[in-house]
């Protein structure tokens, strides 16, 4: 195994001076934080409560307190079928990203173990990650700052985060995360859908690591050498191949073919499956001119809540005369929800909440799947459970006419999408693929074309069944079936 993987990326040396400044980086977490390494950390199994029955999810829960016998007893790693989705808590894209994974694996008979590496509070590895979480989540809402976003977060998320220099310093830090692995069997296939848990268990000796890249524009803050990497779309394979543009201007050594493969978008087995039902059913709605469905995911940081508000105003008549339904997804923060309700007290007469109850989510979102069921207003939905809060989107996908988006993870969704503003520019080439493979609009950066896509929407013929036939007709590519490839890839790496 190569022993400094900050020194060295992929056979390009990274100056003295840059990895000298990932060293530090190192010694400032070690020092604020300590080194888990001599600790004895204990692993335990636990089916999850949330989404356990639905994907099959079981929990791997670790922590630096003793167990008690009852603890110490309890069920044991499948080393046959189990399968790790490490990820972490960083909004909602990589828990999103997480859950198809388990999703496929569940589907095609394996175990996936849902291994949070923000969810470890006594470890130096949660440590870690949460301080970088509360400052990309700060970046996030200083962005709708034009001066700020413009000088600052957007040259950050497309070439900062693209330099190797950057990895060098991650990789250094996922050296305190490691430990976190320690206890867990090594031979344990791992799905990474965030660079940190792929670094980690590498640099912890597991055995078969891939690391799902979630964005399409190439960054090495993805990199994680030593892993099988993954890729959703073309271009991203081509930009990672040849490390485009991560030295600057210098050409680099380019990735091993051996070490990355395009699979296709990271997508739920679930919606897969009805991929050709549900695109049929938007259709006919639309043909019979029924009222047309919008669903709003709403990020945790609230970045573009001005922007949803902007919207709401736009089409709140059209709501009354139930010409439009719209679904509001806050995700877990209510407090969008309230504000979006002082801002425009007209929704209160015609919304319906559907708060901190997944059986009523569930409920509602079956319902809509039935044309016989008449679906009018605004339905706004809150878990407090993140599980709950993401996979809600996930529910209320398949009877929603068009997903209302940030160009995110939710750009790979095989769904019509409007895409508004990005946050951070390396967003911006998820939109541009989705409009190139014609299941999603160009980016709209400010309301009044947002709403002029909305009205293409609401009153163009073609624009909504033009893109569910692409949605169709990618399908057959198996465009959207990248997911159950992450999975097969890693289960054969043991082979």
């Amino acid at each position: 195994m190569k022993s400094d993987r900050a020194s060295v990326v992929f056979e390009n040396k990274i100056t003295s001076r840059a990895y000298k400044k990932s060293l530090k980086g190192k010694q400032k977490c070690f020092k604020k934080y300590g080194d888990d390494s001599n600790k004895e950390l204990y692993v335990t199994i636990a089916d999850n409560k949330y989404i356990g029955d639905s994907l099959g999810v079981k929990d791997i829960k670790v922590t630096t307190k003793k167990q008690t016998d009852e603890e110490s007893s309890v069920e044991k790693f499948d080393l046959e079928k189990g399968l790790i989705v490490g990820n972490i808590r960083m909004g909602f894209g990589h828990y999103r990203i997480s859950m198809a994974m388990a999703s496929c694996a569940h589907y095609m008979g394996y175990t996936p173990y849902w291994m949070d590496l923000n969810g470890y509070p006594d470890t130096v590895c949660t440590k870690i990650i949460s301080e970088q979480n509360k400052l990309y989540s700060l970046g996030s809402r200083l962005s709708k700052d034009p001066i700020f976003n413009r000088f600052v977060w957007e040259p950050l998320n497309y070439e900062g985060f693209r330099s190797l220099t950057y990895n060098s310093g991650d990789q250094k830090r996922a050296e305190l995360m490691a430990p976190v692995f320690k206890n867990v069997p090594d031979e344990i296939p791992v799905v990474g859908t965030h660079c940190w848990p792929a670094q980690a268990a590498v640099h912890a000796g597991m055995k078969y690591v891939v690391n799902a890249i979630p964005d399409n524009w190439p960054m090495a803050l993805h990199l994680a050498e030593g892993s099988l990497h993954t890729v959703q779309c073309h271009f991203a394979y081509q930009g990672y191949r040849i490390l485009n543009g991560m030295n600057k201007k210098k050409v680099n050594s380019p990735m091993p073919a051996n070490d990355l493969v395009y699979t296709g978008h990271y997508i739920d087995h679930e919606i897969v499956a009805s991929i050709e039902s549900d695109c049929d059913a938007r259709i006919q709605r639309k043909k019979n001119k029924k009222a047309i469905r919008f669903l709003m995911s709403i990020g945790g940081a609230g970045a573009q809540k001005e922007i949803f508000a902007g919207i709401i105003k736009h089409i709140l008549p059209l709501i009354k005369k139930k010409k439009v339904v719209l679904y509001i997804n806050v995700g877990d923060y209510k407090n969008v929800w309230d504000d979006l309700l002082k801002s425009i007290p007209d929704m209160k007469g015609v919304s319906f909440e559907h708060f901190d109850d997944f059986e009523d989510t569930k409920k509602f979102s079956e319902d809509a799947l039935d044309e016989n069921i008449e679906i009018k207003g605004i339905h706004a939905f809150y878990h407090k459970n993140i599980f709950e809060a993401v996979y809600s989107t996930n529910l209320l996908m398949r009877s929603a006419d068009v997903l209302v988006t940030k160009p995110s993870e939710l750009a790979f969704y095989p769904i019509p999408k409007l895409f508004i503003k990005r946050v951070g520019k390396h967003e911006m080439w998820g939109a541009i693929h989705s409009c190139e493979i014609g299941d999603g609009t160009i980016e709209s950066r400010d309301i009044p074309h947002i709403n002029q896509m909305i009205d293409m929407f609401i009153k163009d013929d073609d624009f909504l069944i033009d893109m569910c036939e692409n949605i169709k007709k990618n399908n057959k590519m198996e465009i959207y079936s990248g997911a159950y490839k992450v999975i097969e890839l890693a289960m054969n790496m043991k082979k």
